[in-house]
């Protein structure tokens, strides 16, 4: 996909983001924008309730002065009651006490809208009452004119509200579908063949930083990964390519009379095929490793005796490679699977016993340690049992102890050791399942301490 396409989905889901944020706000104005118009509106219409009664009320008082100067309707004066109330936009009509119509504004009859009435009383004795209805000047025209300014200052606020939310919808969603955006490329690089491809430091929030850095660091463990399996190919080849050479020549050499099949040139033969079977053997303890976890037949064991068995069954080679092994063995009750326990300490050995030179010293330690401030137990809640296996080796650079338990890695130092390099990572995941860890503390030409940690049982 090019970058384009990229680019316009970038867009497209910036502007759906904006939308979204759009609608959202549009929603919550126009819930505020009715409900402020609604409280306004009755407000309004309230206080306008109020007004028209009260001019009813004046209007009644003026008509029944009027009426008190005459004693009666006949002789009374309604025409400043008239002119008041044409003065401030409402017909009115007055009645007597039967009903009947004394007085009215012209097309009151006719007009239609809000009345309100009022008792007309004279020295505590009502002689009529008064009617009241707005019409469109004056207080119904104020009232109007009120309303209307209400209801367009919400609108014109909505609105506002709403260029605003898009504004802000805009910038937040670039915000956001930038990065995204990125990660999507290189995401699509690294499908593409490309393994450099990496996100790199991004702007944007928190969230999205994390998962670029988390994006990179999977990248490069993938690509640390594949350079991995690209160098067990190679150190497969390396090893095959010597015993099966031996094999080829020597069988050659008997098939073709060059050689007679002496005791000596099939023991000699005999030895490559030991040495081919011992890599398969390797490979198929790393895949039942992966198992492990799912397979323990944990129970209580002593990590002394565990320990000391698997001395036993290497003094001998130890013994050939002119190393002494000193013993420090001290109880430590443990709830583990022998078999794999037996495994991890042989590991551990045979990685010694591979980088010591002759008339080094390899010394194996076990005990129980509690973790209160001790370095070992660290992580680790209660008490835990610990082994150590420390050498006096070649020791392991600052820049490859971090791998020591990296699947397949050989360091440099390792070209001319036998193995594939997986010794350690089937420790490692072993110790794992039991629930410790296995750690590495080296110095290059002071030798190297592995140290075993495991819940004590």
């Amino acid at each position: 996909m090019t970058d384009g396409a990229l680019g316009g989905r970038g867009d497209t889901l910036g502007l759906r983001l904006a939308l979204a944020f759009l609608a959202v706000a549009l929603a919550a104005v126009a819930l505020l924008a009715g409900l402020t118009a609604a409280f306004a509106s009755s407000d309004v219409s309230d206080l306008a309730g109020r007004q028209r009664s009260e001019l009813t009320s004046a209007i009644a008082v003026a008509a029944g002065a009027a009426w008190d100067r005459g004693n009666s309707w006949a002789s009374a004066d309604l025409s400043p009651v008239l002119d008041l109330a044409a003065r401030t936009g409402a017909d009115v009509r007055i009645r007597d006490r039967a009903g009947h119509t004394v007085a009215a504004s012209p097309g009151f009859a006719a007009r239609q809208g809000p009345r309100s009435s009022a008792p007309i009383v004279v020295r505590g004795q009502q002689v009529g009452a008064a009617q009241v209805r707005a019409t469109g000047a004056g207080l119904g025209a104020a009232d109007d004119v009120l309303r209307t300014a209400l209801l367009r200052a919400i609108a014109g606020a909505a609105g506002l509200a709403a260029l605003l939310a898009l504004l802000a919808g805009l910038a937040v969603a670039r915000r956001i579908t930038r990065p995204v955006s990125r990660l999507i490329a290189v995401t699509r690089a690294m499908a593409g063949g490309d393994r450099a491809a990496r996100a790199g430091a991004v702007r944007g929030p928190a969230e999205l930083r994390e998962l670029a850095a988390a994006f990179d660091q999977m990248a490069g463990t993938l690509d640390r990964q594949e350079q991995i399996r690209r160098d067990l190919v190679a150190d497969v080849a390396h090893e095959l390519r010597t015993p099966v050479a031996v094999l080829q020549a020597g069988h050659e050499a008997l098939v073709d009379g060059v050689a007679e099949p002496t005791p000596a040139e099939l023991g000699s033969l005999r030895d490559e095929v030991l040495r081919l079977a011992r890599m398969v053997d390797d490979l198929q303890t790393l895949a039942a490793a992966d198992a492990a976890a799912l397979h323990l037949a944990r129970e209580r064991c002593d990590l002394a005796e565990v320990a000391g068995s698997a001395a036993d069954s290497l003094a001998r080679r130890f013994e050939a490679g002119g190393l002494t092994l000193e013993r420090r063995l001290a109880a430590a009750g443990v709830l583990a699977d022998p078999r794999w326990l037996h495994q991890v300490v042989t590991n551990l050995l045979t990685n010694a016993l591979k980088f010591t030179p002759a008339g080094g010293r390899v010394v194996i330690r076990t005990g129980p340690a509690g973790n209160g401030g001790s370095d070992e137990a660290d992580g680790l809640p209660g008490p835990v049992a610990v082994l150590q296996v420390t050498d006096t080796g070649v020791g392991i650079s600052a820049g490859d102890l971090p791998h020591v338990f990296d699947r397949f890695w050989r360091g440099p130092g390792a070209a001319q050791v036998s193995g594939i390099g997986i010794g350690l990572a089937i420790a490692a995941e072993l110790a794992q399942a039991h629930g410790g860890r296995l750690t590495a503390r080296s110095e290059p030409g002071q030798g190297t301490e592995m140290t075993l940690v495991l819940p004590a049982a």
